[in-house]
């Protein structure tokens, strides 16, 4: 089915999905029901923002909503079968990465308890050849995503928000000084120049879950070969948090490795994700591996009960 289905309205820009857009999406992230747990629940957003629209042509809508309904379910039976293949995976019992999922899985089964949360976010990030550094005041809720960030350094004052279904589900963000804070706050698509500008990811991949499903996808890929090697730090401090951390690393560069060494740690107490590291293969033997990217996650405080007020553009601690 290669149809594009477009709706018309006044009060928005033309809207268009590809119904077979699911379909490619779910075959590309197909071993890992995580990843096709959140393109579902994105696309239970559209539905809802379509269902806001206002004026919308009587026709367009219930072929729309016909379309939606399928593709939904075709997704939830893709969900389902998924994490059947995942329960059944052929990963080798003796491979070294079984104890290493293990770890990450009970993770995320910590994180399954955690609605909300806020941190003080540092994340080191190779762009280009320049290793950048962002520090930020982070408020996170899972349902329905949303998203407040507040930039310590560099953009001291720049706050940025995100709610998915709300605002298109595109971001808004201000500067806290110079003469870009003059124009206010500002709407932009979360995939724009304007908004991955000194970012690897977009906002809809930050957050503690994320951080953790990336690194699980990719050691469960990593299961099906060899050249792998892990080591663990059982007593580890990160601060003043007592840590597990597993590292996993591969010594010769090989196309399915996407970096020589990963590091993963967990909170002793809560088994909660607070860091991960992704080190490159150098350039030359002998060199250090270079970082990729590192996110640490501090003063973490769960299950806040975050309102909407957290995450609305009015509150007056803010300034949007």
């Amino acid at each position: 089915m290669r149809s594009l289905i477009t709706i018309n309205c006044n009060q928005w820009n033309l809207y268009r999905l590809t119904v077979d857009k699911l379909g490619d999406e779910l075959a590309l992230l197909g071993n890992g029901h995580k990843e096709v747990e959140m393109i579902l629940r994105e696309w239970r957003q559209i539905v809802v923002s379509i269902f806001q629209l206002e004026p919308v042509r009587k026709q367009s809508y219930f072929s729309v909503k016909g379309m939606l309904v399928f593709s939904l379910f075709i997704a939830a039976c893709c969900v389902s079968t998924n994490h059947c293949l995942a329960q059944k995976r052929d990963i080798p019992s003796n491979h070294p990465y079984v104890p290493v999922l293990k770890l990450a899985y009970a993770g995320l089964e910590a994180l399954e308890q955690v609605k909300d949360y806020e941190a003080v976010l540092t994340k080191r990030e190779l762009i280009g050849k320049r290793l950048t550094t962002q520090q930020v005041k982070i408020k996170i809720r899972q349902q329905p995503f949303s998203v407040y960030l507040k930039f310590r350094e560099p953009f001291a004052g720049r706050e940025v928000l995100f709610v998915q279904g709300q605002n298109s589900n595109s971001i808004l963000a201000h500067e806290g000084s110079g003469l870009a804070a003059i124009i206010g706050t500002v709407s932009l698509p979360v995939n724009s120049r304007e908004a991955m500008k000194g970012n690897k990811y977009p906002i809809t991949m930050i957050g503690l879950e994320n951080m953790l499903d990336t690194l699980i996808k990719q050691w469960e890929l990593e299961t099906q070969f060899g050249e792998c090697e892990v080591k663990y730090y059982p007593n580890a401090t990160l601060g003043n948090v007592k840590c597990r951390v597993v590292e996993t690393s591969h010594p010769t560069p090989r196309k399915q490795f996407l970096y020589k060494r990963t590091r993963l740690y967990l909170d002793k107490e809560t088994n909660l994700p607070i860091r991960s590291e992704c080190y490159g293969f150098p350039a030359r033997v002998g060199d250090e591996a270079p970082l990729i990217e590192q996110y640490t996650y501090e003063n973490l405080r769960i299950n806040e009960e975050l309102t909407d007020f957290d995450f609305d553009r009015k509150n007056p601690n803010y300034r949007f």
